[in-house]
């Protein structure tokens, strides 16, 4: 790990070419009833390129993808990439104000939207400069009716002729993937082929001996619009030719009911699943010891889930830690070799890791000793879409500023003290309280609010808001969380409320957050 790597530099879709070559007849996407393989999985993206192409799509112009997992995904995404576009990622739980602030900062030319979605999209339409929606639905046909601007995604693969010619270079922005920044506004981080081609190679170094080409089963249900997905389930199974067994949505009964019938080699998920699985009183019965290899990120995995999922499968769990900056994957326990229980590992092939002082950024700090935690490697993002100033501050020279707080210990193995100061993992999705704070703040009878994050057995952690109501105004909890959910994502509402008659503030009126969440201990 760390150390000089070497990976192939060329563009995702000549990755999938490759895998298309390679592994042709074997099945590449399996969803509910339908099995595609690999070389209709490369015909169909082909297609859709050219169809992309006659719509407008030049290289450099964005593209939003706005799905749950599906086939569909798969193929636009490589589709855009094959033209030269850029994908921009879209959360499908996005509210109308959200998905407006993405659309308006990407700018894409083109939507590839889930159609009971469509709704969100045409009420924002007029604010942004799309040109054209293409609608997905399953199992049925699209109902939407067809025109000039909104077509079923089925024109695009209906498209005649040869796919564009398109020169790709792998320092070609390839994703938007929209994070959550100081402003409180998510901002796009652009992660370039090589970005993305490295991380797959980075993820797959350590454990290649324990990979079988052309054999693997991933069980994809950690969404594909989040980068982790992205990287270390859909781009990292094509690599291999593995088949990718995709649900839409995280349900337990029909993910054991896809482990009896898939018998997944690898499941990429998040604590929030592991602790799902293991609560299932049947789980066994379902063959889920047909799992080898499972990766946990997005949030800190608990000892006793990891052990607990290991004993009823005999797979083995890779903690590793990674973040959307990075493409996201920048350390992880070895699969051949010592695993740390409790530790994020070492950092994957390629790539350098730092302990540096808070203050300055600047000191290296001995092991045992907490500080930022930096690194620096391929799978480094090219920086900020429109955003120079906070690019600046995370990126200095050459080193990416994680905002995580960190140790090393003597044997170079890294663990989480802590992470960005207020952030909030909540079921892997990372949730931030100025951002909930305004919604809070937006309620006429709100006078004052603070949110964090508690801990949560399910979800990690979960989103508590303290609230001091307006002279003479009672609110429920209910009120307060049925607010919320009308105007944001639910995973980012409050689930709970505790009202205070004051906040606890600093010699400058700063709400203080930090005191707020060690009233919690």
């Amino acid at each position: 790990m760390g150390g000089t790597f070497s990976f192939p530099q060329i563009s995702l879709p000549e990755m999938l070419r490759d895998s298309a070559e390679r592994f042709s007849g074997r099945p590449a996407i399996s969803f509910y009833h339908v099995t595609l393989t690999y070389e209709q999985v490369w015909w169909m993206v082909q297609r859709a390129a050219v169809g992309l192409a006659a719509a407008g799509v030049r290289k450099g112009d964005r593209v939003a993808i706005m799905l749950p997992n599906c086939p569909h995904y798969v193929i636009a995404y490589y589709a855009v990439l094959a033209v030269g576009g850029v994908v921009v990622q879209v959360n499908p739980m996005y509210t109308g104000a959200e998905l407006e602030h993405l659309l308006v900062d990407a700018d894409p030319k083109v939507i590839v939207a889930y159609e009971p979605l469509w709704g969100k999209v045409e009420a924002v339409w007029e604010k942004t400069h799309l040109e054209r929606a293409y609608l997905v639905q399953f199992p049925g046909p699209v109902q939407t009716p067809a025109t000039e601007r909104v077509q079923p995604v089925e024109a695009l693969l209906g498209a005649q002729g040869d796919p564009p010619s398109v020169a790709i270079s792998p320092e070609d922005t390839a994703v938007l993937q929209y994070t959550g920044g100081t402003t409180g506004y998510s901002k796009g981080a652009m992660l370039t082929h090589r970005n993305l081609v490295a991380n797959v190679h980075q993820s797959l170094a350590d454990f290649r001996d324990g990979l079988r080409d052309g054999e693997e089963v991933i069980l994809l249900v950690l969404p594909l619009f989040h980068v982790y997905g992205m990287t270390v389930g859909m781009n990292l199974g094509i690599a291999v030719g593995a088949n990718l067994v995709m649900l839409p949505r995280f349900q337990l009964d029909e993910v054991l009911d896809a482990i009896k019938t898939a018998k997944p080699t690898m499941f990429p998920g998040v604590p929030t699943m592991y602790v799902a699985v293991n609560s299932h009183p049947k789980a066994r019965e379902y063959g889920i010891d047909s799992i080898r290899i499972c990766n946990s990120g997005s949030a800190p995995l608990p000892v006793e889930v990891l052990r607990a999922f290991e004993e009823k499968t005999g797979g083995k769990i890779l903690e590793g830690y990674g973040l959307t900056e990075a493409s996201p994957v920048t350390h992880t326990n070895p699969y051949h070799g010592v695993r740390k229980i409790g530790s994020i590992g070492l950092p994957v092939a390629g790539t350098e890791a730092r302990i540096v002082d808070v203050a300055t950024g600047l000191q290296e700090l001995p092991p045992g000793e907490p500080g930022e935690l930096v690194v620096r490697g391929p799978q480094v993002m090219k920086g900020y879409w429109n955003r120079p100033e906070e690019t600046a501050q995370v990126l200095r020279d050459g080193w990416l500023h994680t905002g995580d707080i960190a140790t090393r210990d003597d044997d170079g193995y890294y663990y989480i003290v802590d992470r960005k100061k207020d952030m909030i993992i909540a079921s892997g999705f990372n949730v931030y309280p100025r951002e909930v704070e305004e919604v809070l703040y937006t309620h006429p009878g709100i006078q004052e609010a603070a949110v964090v994050g508690v801990p949560d057995p399910y979800r990690g952690e979960t989103v508590k808001a303290y609230v001091v109501c307006k002279p003479g105004v009672t609110l429920t909890r209910d009120e307060v969380i049925a607010f919320c959910r009308e105007r944001m994502a639910h995973y980012k509402a409050p689930t709970e409320v505790e009202f205070r008659e004051e906040l606890p503030k600093s010699s400058v009126g700063k709400i203080l957050r930090r005191a707020l969440r060690d009233s919690q201990q």
